[in-house]
Protein backbone atom coordinates (compact mmCIF):
# COMPACT_ATOMS: atom_id res chain seq x y z
CA UNK A 1 0.00 0.00 0.00
CA UNK A 2 2.82 2.33 1.03
CA UNK A 3 4.51 1.60 -2.45
CA UNK A 4 1.20 2.42 -4.27
CA UNK A 5 0.65 5.70 -2.13
CA UNK A 6 4.28 6.95 -3.51
CA UNK A 7 3.34 5.83 -7.25
CA UNK A 8 0.23 8.05 -6.95
CA UNK A 9 2.37 11.03 -5.37
CA UNK A 10 5.34 10.54 -8.07
CA UNK A 11 2.42 10.70 -10.65
CA UNK A 12 0.90 13.44 -9.14
CA UNK A 13 4.01 15.27 -8.76
CA UNK A 14 5.45 14.57 -12.43
CA UNK A 15 2.54 15.89 -14.14
CA UNK A 16 2.26 18.97 -11.85
CA UNK A 17 5.89 20.19 -11.58
CA UNK A 18 5.75 21.61 -7.75
CA UNK A 19 3.36 21.77 -4.98
CA UNK A 20 2.58 21.88 -1.54
CA UNK A 21 2.01 19.17 1.14
CA UNK A 22 -2.21 20.24 0.81
CA UNK A 23 -2.12 20.72 -2.82
CA UNK A 24 -0.88 16.87 -2.92
CA UNK A 25 -3.42 16.14 -0.01
CA UNK A 26 -6.45 17.72 -2.33
CA UNK A 27 -4.80 15.94 -5.42
CA UNK A 28 -4.33 12.89 -4.14
CA UNK A 29 -7.16 11.68 -1.69
CA UNK A 30 -4.40 11.08 0.59
CA UNK A 31 -4.12 12.59 4.42
CA UNK A 32 -1.79 15.29 5.70
CA UNK A 33 -0.35 12.80 7.55
CA UNK A 34 0.23 10.47 4.83
CA UNK A 35 1.45 13.36 2.86
CA UNK A 36 3.86 14.23 5.29
CA UNK A 37 5.63 10.63 5.52
CA UNK A 38 5.91 10.09 1.95
CA UNK A 39 7.14 13.41 0.84
CA UNK A 40 9.77 12.60 3.58
CA UNK A 41 10.81 9.95 2.12
CA UNK A 42 10.69 10.91 -1.58
CA UNK A 43 12.62 14.43 -0.78
CA UNK A 44 15.20 11.67 1.39
CA UNK A 45 15.53 9.42 -2.04
CA UNK A 46 16.14 12.78 -3.76
CA UNK A 47 13.05 12.34 -6.38
CA UNK A 48 11.57 15.99 -5.10
CA UNK A 49 13.67 18.79 -3.47
CA UNK A 50 12.38 21.60 -1.29
CA UNK A 51 11.96 24.61 -3.06
CA UNK A 52 10.72 28.00 -1.70
CA UNK A 53 8.27 28.95 1.12
CA UNK A 54 4.72 29.77 0.00
CA UNK A 55 3.41 33.26 0.82
CA UNK A 56 0.58 32.47 2.97
CA UNK A 57 -2.40 35.46 3.68
CA UNK A 58 -3.06 33.53 7.44
CA UNK A 59 -1.44 30.76 8.90
CA UNK A 60 1.66 29.04 8.72
CA UNK A 61 3.41 29.37 5.40
CA UNK A 62 3.60 26.38 3.10
CA UNK A 63 6.81 24.75 1.73
CA UNK A 64 6.90 23.98 -1.70
CA UNK A 65 8.41 20.62 -3.56
CA UNK A 66 9.75 20.10 -6.66
CA UNK A 67 9.18 16.75 -8.91
CA UNK A 68 13.11 15.68 -9.91
CA UNK A 69 12.41 15.15 -13.48
CA UNK A 70 16.13 14.17 -13.95
CA UNK A 71 15.97 11.42 -11.20
CA UNK A 72 15.56 8.80 -13.38
CA UNK A 73 16.77 9.08 -17.42
CA UNK A 74 15.82 7.04 -20.11
CA UNK A 75 19.14 5.48 -22.55
CA UNK A 76 17.93 6.06 -26.30
CA UNK A 77 20.18 4.54 -29.43
CA UNK A 78 18.70 4.14 -32.93
CA UNK A 79 20.01 2.68 -35.80
CA UNK A 80 18.95 4.46 -39.08
CA UNK A 81 20.12 5.62 -42.34
CA UNK A 82 20.41 9.27 -43.23
CA UNK A 83 21.20 10.75 -46.72
CA UNK A 84 22.85 7.14 -47.62
CA UNK A 85 25.03 7.18 -44.28
CA UNK A 86 24.46 4.55 -41.50
CA UNK A 87 24.42 6.47 -38.21
CA UNK A 88 23.36 5.40 -34.69
CA UNK A 89 21.72 7.80 -32.91
CA UNK A 90 21.83 8.03 -28.86
CA UNK A 91 19.95 10.58 -26.69
CA UNK A 92 19.48 10.39 -22.83
CA UNK A 93 16.04 11.74 -21.79
CA UNK A 94 14.90 12.41 -18.59
CA UNK A 95 11.45 11.72 -16.94
CA UNK A 96 9.70 15.61 -18.75
CA UNK A 97 11.11 14.37 -22.00
CA UNK A 98 13.88 16.44 -22.40
CA UNK A 99 16.60 15.74 -23.97
CA UNK A 100 20.02 16.17 -22.17
CA UNK A 101 22.68 14.73 -24.44
CA UNK A 102 22.54 14.06 -27.79
CA UNK A 103 25.14 12.08 -30.08
CA UNK A 104 25.80 10.78 -33.54
CA UNK A 105 27.85 8.22 -35.13
CA UNK A 106 28.40 7.62 -38.67
CA UNK A 107 29.68 3.86 -39.22
CA UNK A 108 30.64 1.68 -42.79
CA UNK A 109 30.30 -1.38 -41.25
CA UNK A 110 27.86 -2.37 -38.04
CA UNK A 111 29.89 -4.07 -35.34
CA UNK A 112 27.98 -4.33 -32.10
CA UNK A 113 30.49 -2.78 -29.84
CA UNK A 114 29.84 0.39 -31.29
CA UNK A 115 26.87 0.31 -29.45
CA UNK A 116 28.52 -1.40 -26.09
CA UNK A 117 31.05 1.69 -26.45
CA UNK A 118 28.10 4.59 -26.84
CA UNK A 119 26.52 2.77 -24.36
CA UNK A 120 29.58 2.84 -22.05
CA UNK A 121 30.46 6.53 -22.33
CA UNK A 122 26.93 7.78 -21.17
CA UNK A 123 26.65 5.92 -18.64
CA UNK A 124 29.97 7.23 -17.25
CA UNK A 125 28.30 10.79 -17.82
CA UNK A 126 25.08 9.71 -16.26
CA UNK A 127 24.39 8.29 -13.46
CA UNK A 128 20.51 8.11 -13.50
CA UNK A 129 20.18 5.93 -16.23
CA UNK A 130 17.76 3.68 -15.56
CA UNK A 131 16.38 2.20 -18.67
CA UNK A 132 18.26 1.64 -22.62
CA UNK A 133 15.81 1.33 -25.14
CA UNK A 134 17.57 0.35 -28.52
CA UNK A 135 15.81 0.47 -32.22
CA UNK A 136 17.44 -2.01 -35.02
CA UNK A 137 16.68 -2.68 -38.54
CA UNK A 138 15.49 -6.05 -37.92
CA UNK A 139 13.05 -8.37 -35.37
CA UNK A 140 14.36 -10.44 -32.60
CA UNK A 141 12.43 -14.03 -31.94
CA UNK A 142 13.23 -15.48 -28.35
CA UNK A 143 15.76 -12.73 -27.35
CA UNK A 144 17.43 -13.20 -30.87
CA UNK A 145 17.74 -11.22 -33.66
CA UNK A 146 17.13 -13.66 -36.37
CA UNK A 147 15.52 -10.45 -39.15
CA UNK A 148 18.04 -7.64 -40.08
CA UNK A 149 19.40 -6.17 -43.03
CA UNK A 150 23.15 -6.34 -40.76
CA UNK A 151 24.73 -9.18 -41.13
CA UNK A 152 26.95 -8.76 -38.16
CA UNK A 153 23.35 -8.34 -36.01
CA UNK A 154 21.85 -11.88 -36.95
CA UNK A 155 21.78 -14.13 -34.57
CA UNK A 156 23.09 -11.98 -31.66
CA UNK A 157 21.41 -11.53 -28.12
CA UNK A 158 21.24 -8.34 -28.22
CA UNK A 159 18.72 -7.91 -24.89
CA UNK A 160 20.55 -10.12 -23.08
CA UNK A 161 23.99 -9.12 -24.00
CA UNK A 162 22.63 -5.68 -22.51
CA UNK A 163 21.36 -7.00 -19.84
CA UNK A 164 24.37 -8.56 -18.56
CA UNK A 165 26.64 -6.22 -19.14
CA UNK A 166 24.84 -3.06 -17.58
CA UNK A 167 21.98 -5.07 -15.20
CA UNK A 168 19.40 -2.44 -16.58
CA UNK A 169 15.88 -3.00 -18.27
CA UNK A 170 16.85 -3.12 -21.99
CA UNK A 171 13.60 -2.55 -25.11
CA UNK A 172 14.77 -3.84 -28.23
CA UNK A 173 12.86 -2.58 -30.78
CA UNK A 174 11.91 -2.70 -34.67
CA UNK A 175 12.73 0.27 -36.81
CA UNK A 176 9.32 0.98 -38.29
CA UNK A 177 7.82 -0.25 -34.82
CA UNK A 178 9.10 2.42 -33.47
CA UNK A 179 8.63 5.02 -35.55
CA UNK A 180 4.81 4.41 -36.36
CA UNK A 181 4.67 4.10 -32.70
CA UNK A 182 6.29 7.75 -32.24
CA UNK A 183 3.80 9.19 -34.65
CA UNK A 184 0.89 8.09 -32.99
CA UNK A 185 2.27 9.08 -29.62
CA UNK A 186 2.95 12.75 -31.84
CA UNK A 187 -0.65 13.10 -33.08
CA UNK A 188 -2.17 11.72 -30.05
CA UNK A 189 -3.80 9.27 -32.17
CA UNK A 190 -7.48 7.63 -31.39
CA UNK A 191 -7.22 4.08 -30.21
CA UNK A 192 -10.06 3.60 -32.81
CA UNK A 193 -7.99 4.64 -35.82
CA UNK A 194 -5.78 2.16 -37.59
CA UNK A 195 -2.07 3.97 -38.86
CA UNK A 196 0.21 2.07 -41.55
CA UNK A 197 3.46 3.53 -41.64
CA UNK A 198 6.07 2.03 -44.59
CA UNK A 199 9.76 2.63 -44.32
CA UNK A 200 11.75 2.89 -47.63
CA UNK A 201 15.39 2.79 -46.62
CA UNK A 202 17.95 3.84 -49.82
CA UNK A 203 19.90 0.70 -49.56
CA UNK A 204 17.63 -1.81 -47.54
CA UNK A 205 14.64 -3.21 -47.98
CA UNK A 206 11.34 -2.03 -47.07
CA UNK A 207 9.68 -2.66 -43.85
CA UNK A 208 5.99 -1.74 -42.62
CA UNK A 209 4.63 -1.04 -38.90
CA UNK A 210 0.71 -1.52 -37.72
CA UNK A 211 -0.65 0.85 -35.04
CA UNK A 212 -3.93 -0.46 -33.88
CA UNK A 213 -5.90 0.12 -30.73
CA UNK A 214 -3.03 1.87 -29.15
CA UNK A 215 -0.60 -0.98 -29.48
CA UNK A 216 2.06 -1.84 -32.21
CA UNK A 217 0.54 -5.35 -34.01
CA UNK A 218 3.45 -7.60 -33.76
CA UNK A 219 2.48 -10.82 -35.86
CA UNK A 220 3.89 -14.37 -34.99
CA UNK A 221 7.66 -13.79 -33.79
CA UNK A 222 7.45 -10.02 -34.18
CA UNK A 223 7.17 -10.98 -37.68
CA UNK A 224 4.13 -8.81 -39.15
CA UNK A 225 5.20 -5.94 -41.68
CA UNK A 226 7.83 -7.65 -43.18
CA UNK A 227 6.53 -6.41 -46.64
CA UNK A 228 9.84 -7.67 -48.15
CA UNK A 229 8.50 -10.93 -48.54
CA UNK A 230 5.25 -9.82 -50.37
CA UNK A 231 4.84 -11.36 -54.07
CA UNK A 232 6.26 -8.05 -55.85
CA UNK A 233 9.09 -8.34 -58.12
CA UNK A 234 11.41 -5.79 -56.87
CA UNK A 235 14.74 -6.48 -55.85
CA UNK A 236 15.56 -4.10 -53.53
CA UNK A 237 19.22 -4.75 -53.02
CA UNK A 238 19.06 -2.43 -56.38
CA UNK A 239 17.66 1.26 -56.78
CA UNK A 240 15.11 2.26 -58.11
CA UNK A 241 14.02 4.71 -60.75
CA UNK A 242 11.08 6.73 -59.66
CA UNK A 243 8.86 5.03 -61.65
CA UNK A 244 9.82 1.97 -60.48
CA UNK A 245 9.69 2.88 -56.86
CA UNK A 246 6.33 4.12 -56.97
CA UNK A 247 4.63 1.27 -59.09
CA UNK A 248 6.15 -0.92 -56.54
CA UNK A 249 5.24 1.14 -53.49
CA UNK A 250 1.33 1.43 -55.07
CA UNK A 251 1.12 -2.25 -54.89
CA UNK A 252 1.81 -2.41 -51.47
CA UNK A 253 -0.42 0.07 -50.50
CA UNK A 254 -3.27 -1.44 -52.51
CA UNK A 255 -1.98 -4.98 -50.79
CA UNK A 256 -2.36 -2.98 -47.54
CA UNK A 257 -5.43 -1.55 -47.61
CA UNK A 258 -6.81 -4.90 -48.89
CA UNK A 259 -5.96 -6.66 -45.45
CA UNK A 260 -6.02 -3.47 -43.17
CA UNK A 261 -8.07 -0.52 -44.62
CA UNK A 262 -5.96 1.88 -42.51
CA UNK A 263 -7.22 5.47 -41.71
CA UNK A 264 -3.65 6.58 -42.74
CA UNK A 265 -0.62 5.35 -44.64
CA UNK A 266 2.79 7.53 -43.45
CA UNK A 267 5.33 6.74 -46.12
CA UNK A 268 8.80 7.50 -44.81
CA UNK A 269 11.35 7.97 -47.84
CA UNK A 270 14.23 10.57 -48.48
CA UNK A 271 14.13 12.63 -51.41
CA UNK A 272 10.61 11.49 -52.38
CA UNK A 273 9.32 13.41 -55.40
CA UNK A 274 5.97 14.13 -53.41
CA UNK A 275 4.17 15.47 -56.53
CA UNK A 276 5.00 12.79 -58.44
CA UNK A 277 4.19 9.95 -56.02
CA UNK A 278 0.73 11.26 -55.37
CA UNK A 279 0.27 11.83 -59.30
CA UNK A 280 1.24 7.90 -59.90
CA UNK A 281 -0.94 6.66 -56.68
CA UNK A 282 -4.07 8.69 -58.41
CA UNK A 283 -3.44 7.05 -61.76
CA UNK A 284 -2.84 4.15 -60.08
CA UNK A 285 -6.41 4.06 -58.22
CA UNK A 286 -7.91 4.64 -61.35
CA UNK A 287 -7.62 1.27 -62.94
CA UNK A 288 -6.75 -0.64 -59.00
CA UNK A 289 -10.20 -0.42 -56.68
CA UNK A 290 -9.25 -0.78 -52.93
CA UNK A 291 -11.87 -0.45 -49.75
CA UNK A 292 -11.23 2.66 -48.89
CA UNK A 293 -9.62 5.58 -49.53
CA UNK A 294 -6.79 6.43 -46.44
CA UNK A 295 -5.20 9.55 -45.79
CA UNK A 296 -1.72 9.76 -47.24
CA UNK A 297 1.19 11.49 -45.16
CA UNK A 298 4.61 11.35 -47.37
CA UNK A 299 7.60 11.76 -44.42
CA UNK A 300 11.03 12.73 -45.66
CA UNK A 301 12.61 11.27 -42.65
CA UNK A 302 12.00 8.68 -40.31
CA UNK A 303 14.32 10.02 -37.93
CA UNK A 304 11.88 12.48 -35.51
CA UNK A 305 9.28 9.22 -35.19
CA UNK A 306 11.81 6.79 -34.84
CA UNK A 307 13.67 8.60 -31.95
CA UNK A 308 10.40 9.79 -30.36
CA UNK A 309 8.72 6.18 -30.47
CA UNK A 310 11.98 4.53 -28.74
CA UNK A 311 12.17 7.45 -26.19
CA UNK A 312 7.96 6.74 -25.62
CA UNK A 313 8.88 3.15 -25.15
CA UNK A 314 11.72 3.81 -22.79
CA UNK A 315 10.09 6.37 -20.53
CA UNK A 316 7.28 4.48 -20.23
CA UNK A 317 9.16 2.00 -18.41
CA UNK A 318 10.40 4.02 -15.96
CA UNK A 319 7.09 4.76 -15.55
CA UNK A 320 5.26 3.96 -11.53
CA UNK A 321 3.24 0.91 -11.69
CA UNK A 322 -0.03 1.08 -9.23
CA UNK A 323 0.05 -2.60 -8.76
CA UNK A 324 3.74 -2.67 -7.30
CA UNK A 325 3.97 -3.94 -3.71
CA UNK A 326 6.35 -3.36 -0.99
Amino acid sequence: MKQMNLNMIRRVMKQIGAGTKPQLANKTGLSVVTINSLVKHLVDSGELFEDKIQVSSGGRPALTYRFNYNYSLALVLHMVEEQGEDVIKASVVNLNEDILKQERHVYQEFNPHIVFQCIDRLLEQFESIKVIGIGIPGQSVDGVITVTSHKLLYGVRLTEQLESAYGLPVIVENDVNAAISGYAYRKQVSDDQCIVGIYFPEKYPPGMGTYLSGRVIKGKYGMAGEIKYLPIDVDWSKPLDTGAFNEAACRIMQSVNAVLAPDTIVIYKEQIDEEAFLNEWNSYLISHAIPTCPELVLEPSVARDYADGLKWLALNELEPKYTELS
